[in-house]
């Protein structure tokens, strides 16, 4: 039997026709390279394919005018966003919006809403939030996770009064150099919002977006990826609109363009996604031939579509933590049960908040180790001589921190002495409606139910706390 001569790459007769067919029933404008998801162009192994880029600047302005169009009629209306539209003192405007994006750091819009309202009645202008401590700083922020945000803030804000005479920055440039806390991102999204700065803003939401409009498959973390696509968002911003269209990009990536179950029908630029474009056409783009930096170094998945886009490396697994924790219960003055809190260390994980005593739980040791140690730690904080006897075991309670496992091994002591003082500077005694205002953490809200709810431990939080609020 004879065969009939190879054909070069994608030149055999049955491809072209198929590739033209594709082209004219499709409602894209696609070439031959579009079809078989390969790039347009590649220069050498240390740039990036032109396939990957937007390079063609009719396609800028239209995706520009989509996006804003999409935006004008369906953007959320948040509070940090009326307040950057409305105030006219560049000052508070440019704080209000920073506070937004601190908070906002890996914290979903809908958490964040009631802190950012809470906050900015309480400090409204930089000068305010210099002016309080950092325990009250704490308190505001308790339940918002990631505690050292706060913290941030509140040294910004002191540097600013104390430094800049209570000018907040006015460039990019000056927002990264001189405001602890804020990266790349945070003073590109101030800088546009809040000062009309032109410049592109690449978050989460954003390099998702971006990933999936030109097919950008290595991995997202990598600083080829992070670079290009610093570049594309560079290119794309609207010079008349470069807050709102930054806004826009966020919002694509939070409402439309999502991490699992995307609405490409209801993306307004989807017209522009290679992404979109492989799974219309049912064509399966290249694996990475080591000529491209932005090429997917991994088989195309028919099953995940556009979600292929972005990848990103293997999380490792959190640390997994046991402490032993320890809720000691003393009678009240007026009758009202009080409960012993200590507090962490400034600086490191929940630095400065306040939890109930604890250790760090060894392997292996006995229920009976374990009360000694915790009659030991208590002991000494309060400067008297308990026994084991005293402590009860409770259970067990889990939270999980993001690079963090922990398991709080929850025991209980109730003290008969309404005199019992603590004998440290980093201790002190709260009522049970005191917690509701104090700067603790969602596990020790989480430990505090469990050891006092008897019987009702599937009590959630926030219905336990509202109680709380409406006994107060």
């Amino acid at each position: 039997m004879s065969f009939p001569p190879p054909h070069p790459p994608h030149t055999h007769p049955y491809i072209i026709y198929y590739t033209y067919y594709i082209a004219l029933t499709s409602s894209f404008s696609l070439n031959e390279n579009d079809v078989f998801g390969l790039p347009e162009e590649t220069t050498n192994a240390s740039s990036p394919s032109t396939y990957h880029t937007f390079h063609d600047p009719a396609d800028v302005v239209l995706l520009r005018s989509q996006l804003l169009n999409w935006y004008d009629k369906e953007k959320r209306e948040l509070p940090w966003r009326t307040l950057a539209v409305t105030e006219s003192d560049l000052n508070i405007r440019t704080y209000a919006v920073w506070v937004s994006e601190i908070m906002l750091q890996q914290t979903q819009v809908a958490t964040v809403i009631n802190y950012y309202i809470k906050w900015m009645k309480r400090w409204p202008t930089v000068q305010d939030l210099a002016a309080a401590t950092l325990e009250e700083v704490n308190q505001m922020w308790a339940g918002l996770g990631y505690y050292s945000r706060g913290k941030r803030l509140h040294e910004g804000a002191q540097k600013v009064v104390s430094e800049l005479k209570g000018q907040m920055p006015r460039t990019v440039d000056s927002l990264l150099k001189q405001l602890p806390g804020v990266g790349r991102y945070t003073a590109a999204a101030v800088g546009s919002i809040a000062l009309g700065q032109v410049t592109g803003a690449v978050d989460g939401n954003v390099i998702r977006v971006l990933c999936r409009l030109r097919a950008i498959g290595a991995d997202s973390t990598g600083p080829a990826v992070t670079e290009a696509l610093w570049s594309i968002a560079n290119t794309l911003v609207d010079p008349e609109r470069p807050g709102d269209f930054n806004q826009a990009m966020m919002e694509l990536g939070a409402r439309v363009c999502t991490p699992k179950g995307p609405l490409c029908s209801q993306c307004p630029v989807h017209s522009h996604c290679h992404s979109f474009r492989k799974v219309s056409t049912f064509s399966s783009p290249s694996v990475n031939s080591g000529t491209c930096l932005l090429c997917p170094s991994e088989p195309w998945d028919d099953e995940l579509g556009v979600q292929n886009f972005p990848r990103k490396p293997a999380k490792k697994p959190p640390r997994v933590e046991r402490t032993l924790t320890c809720v000691v219960i003393r009678p009240g003055e007026e009758g009202e049960d009080e409960y012993l809190l200590t507090q962490r260390p400034n600086k490191g994980l929940l630095a400065g908040l306040w939890e109930f005593p604890n250790l760090l739980l060894e392997e292996k040791s006995s229920e009976m180790k374990r009360k000694k140690a915790l009659c030991a730690q208590i002991s000494g904080t309060l400067g008297t001589h308990l026994t084991e006897s005293l402590f009860q075991y409770v259970g067990e309670v889990v939270h999980i921190f993001s690079h963090i496992h922990q398991t709080y091994v929850v025991h209980s002591v109730c003290l008969k002495d309404t005199d019992a003082q603590t004998q440290t500077e980093n201790a002190q005694w709260l009522t049970r409606s005191a917690l509701q205002e104090a700067a603790v953490s969602t596990g020790v809200k989480k430990v505090f139910i469990f050891a006092t709810s008897s019987g009702s431990r599937q009590l959630s939080l926030s219905s336990f706390f509202n109680t709380i609020k409406q006994e107060s």
